[in-house]
């Protein structure tokens, strides 16, 4: 199975418990094929944590047996670091101490509500998803392969939430929203309540091995230079700029050049057009960077200057 049609195995499968969302699906694929986190960000009750129970379910272990191991942390006020990076125990019988792990040491691990609990929590995720492992005391435990890390926050919201840090939100290489469902999907979910029924009947549609070679894939999407210089003024056009208070990391850049990638992947391309990066800019860049104007709408100041970038882009 070559990178594209595991890709659309991933999409066709979640299609049939999130209907009517094909482009979210799309994006969402390129992110995690990508090598990237994602954090969903929407209003309760549209499907968020279905999603990630989804790709748990489609992408099935190495020994064919079953799906990757997955695991939900319900972020609240009271969670601690050690919670969800293990710790070290004392064992009576040997007299020695040993590694009790946590649930982000899982292939896929859904932070559900993750503004619900407090910035040192929040703080104890920045190493497993920048560096893929986590330290306790004198030693280093990594993550099964594939991992990645899908995020869930209510934004209406502001009673017993803390905000994410930038720090935080550097880390997730997309942010995506479900939004409501149109009226013929919304009356499927009437009808058939996928979330619950097709949810549980789902099977493993790919396996791991060609999970992993598919990511490998995408990093071998070409990208023409001028794109890659059009990435580059696009981040650095945030930077200086009296719209923006905040401008995007060089993480931000890197991430955007490699969702770009993943994207022409999922839509069958061996090179990124600028459709993609208009597509995956306010995806990849939104909520790295902060307005000047609190009541500005990002998503249209960002658009501003891809446009202005791309219209400007010349092929040899």
């Amino acid at each position: 199975m070559n990178g594209h049609d595991t890709a659309r195995a991933l999409i066709n499968g979640a299609s049939a418990v999130i209907q009517g969302k094909a482009e979210f699906l799309e994006l969402l694929a390129a992110g995690l094929l990508a090598k990237g986190h994602v954090l969903l960000e929407d209003n309760p009750g549209l499907g968020k944590t279905t999603v990630a129970k989804a790709v748990a379910r489609l992408i099935g272990a190495e020994d064919a047996g079953g799906s990757l191991v997955f695991k939900r942390i319900q972020f609240t006020p009271d969670l601690l670091p050690y919670d969800i990076t293990g710790v070290d125990v004392f064992d009576p019988e040997t007299k020695t101490f040993r590694f009790a792990p946590g649930p982000v040491l899982a292939n896929i691990v859904l932070a559900d509500e993750i503004n619900r609990t407090t910035p040192k929590v929040q703080s104890a995720l920045l190493e497993v998803m920048a560096e893929r492992q986590v330290t306790i005391g004198k030693h280093t435990h990594r993550p099964p392969e594939p991992f990645f890390v899908i995020a869930t926050e209510n934004p209406i919201e502001s009673e017993g939430t803390f905000p994410l840090p930038a720090a935080q939100l550097d880390r997730f290489m997309l942010r995506l929203s479900l939004g409501y469902p149109n009226r013929e999907a919304e009356r499927a979910i009437l009808d058939e309540n996928p979330g619950e029924y097709r949810l549980k009947a789902l099977e493993p549609a790919l396996s791991a091995a060609d999970f992993l070679l598919a990511q490998k894939e995408a990093e071998l999407v070409y990208c023409h230079p001028n794109l890659k210089e059009a990435i580059l003024d696009i981040i650095r056009d945030t930077r200086g700029n009296e719209r923006f208070l905040l401008g995007a990391s060089p993480r931000a850049g890197l991430h955007f050049l490699q969702a770009a990638k993943a994207l022409a992947l999922v839509r069958g391309r061996p090179f990124v057009t600028d459709e993609d990066l208009s597509i995956l800019a306010a995806p990849a860049l939104a909520h790295r960077i902060k307005p000047q104007d609190p009541r500005a709408q990002l998503e249209v100041l960002i658009k501003d200057l891809v446009s202005a970038r791309i219209n400007a882009i010349k092929f040899i």
